[in-house]
């Protein structure tokens, strides 16, 4: 059999250890063909591919980003750009494709599948926010990044008095924050999904400092808001931007300096900003994230040579199960808020 491969949307540790997997089980399970395409569906669109075979891929486990490059392009952005897909598919001679990407990029493999296009999703996102599965490759990767990044600015933060915010990932779903937050002790975690009161978190802090804590370490998600008044609307000047992707989603970013900011005028504490940004998808993938993505890998192949196609592989109570597309994609997974709330709130600070 002839797999395609491609990697969409942002790179995350892990990537290549999914590559490597399929490329070895294929050869060596079933004698398949591997194909890579260049730069997600860009390659798919433009017809650019490079072999993969095992000698090329056996030694990429512990590299990050990915060896095939990535973007984040639809081909349902124009009229012609599915009828390119089915083109290049067929000319290339690929009999089923392995995608392995977020919900942007798993969404697009579902609906090549009412096209006709035999397709199999592995999840990839360090959001952690894709249904269907307890977690996805990369996740924890970016946890470690952050929670190092926070035991390191707390000494700074503790040298100089200051309140330090540190902005991490995380678009809709605060999982990044409440994980590392909880890991690294944060007096403050600010999620999407729970609106923060500044006002509210300012007495806290002031709290904290007159009990004689004179330091504060805060982590914010990209994608955290203050909840609706004035703080919401001056926020969302601060961090508008008019840029947005091919799939409709804005850049984000600025939630962590207006905080900073803020926090300083309104209490008199010195405050700091450090925005982490790409630094949580790069590098080299912890144990976990590489064992998981090549079990990930490995089940793609098997569900493949099943006949599988329009499902993800998942990872639901410790094991590797299938779970069709359109599940996976069809809604975000947000912090489960017994553990921001009923956990965080005993242990924060």
């Amino acid at each position: 059999m002839r797999i395609g491969i491609l990697t969409g949307g942002g790179d995350c540790p892990g990537l290549n250890a999914v590559i490597r997997a399929v490329v070895l089980a294929g050869a060596v399970n079933h004698g398949d063909e591997a194909v890579g395409f260049l730069d997600g569906w860009r390659g798919v669109v433009e017809g650019k591919t490079v072999p993969l075979d095992p000698d090329r891929c056996r030694d990429i486990l512990p590299l990050g980003g990915t060896i095939l490059g990535t973007s984040r392009t639809n081909p349902f952005k124009t009229d012609e750009g599915p009828g390119q897909v089915l083109s290049t598919l067929a000319d290339v001679g690929i009999d089923a494709l392995i995608v392995i990407g977020g919900e942007d990029t798993l969404g697009v493999a579902n609906r090549l599948g009412d096209l006709g296009v035999h397709a199999v999703g592995v999840p990839k996102t360090i959001d952690n926010d894709l249904s269907a599965t307890e977690v996805t490759f990369g996740f924890d990767t970016a946890v470690q990044v952050a929670t190092e990044a926070l035991d390191r600015l707390r000494t700074t933060a503790e040298s100089h008095h200051r309140v330090i915010v540190c902005e991490v990932m995380g678009r809709h779903a605060g999982w990044i924050a409440t994980h590392a937050g909880l890991a690294g002790g944060a007096a403050e975690i600010l999620v999407p999904e729970v609106p923060f009161d500044l006002g509210e978190v300012c007495e806290r802090l002031r709290a904290r400092h007159q009990g004689g804590r004179f330091s504060s370490i805060l982590v914010v998600s990209e994608g955290a808001v203050p909840a609706e008044g004035p703080d919401a609307e001056a926020a969302r000047w601060a961090t508008s931007t008019d840029a947005v992707d091919q799939f409709g989603h804005a850049r984000l970013g600025g939630i962590g300096t207006w905080v900073a900011e803020e926090i300083e005028k309104r209490t008199g504490y010195e405050s700091r900003v450090t925005i982490l940004g790409h630094i949580q998808r790069g590098g080299t993938p912890t144990a976990f994230d590489r064992v998981l993505a090549t079990r990930f890998g490995v089940a793609a192949v098997a569900a493949v040579h099943e006949g599988a196609f329009g499902t993800m592989v998942a990872l639901q109570a410790g094991r590797i199960v299938r779970v069709p597309l359109a599940e996976a994609v069809g809604e975000s997974k947000t912090v489960d808020l017994d553990l921001y709330r009923g956990v965080g709130d005993v242990f924060r600070g």
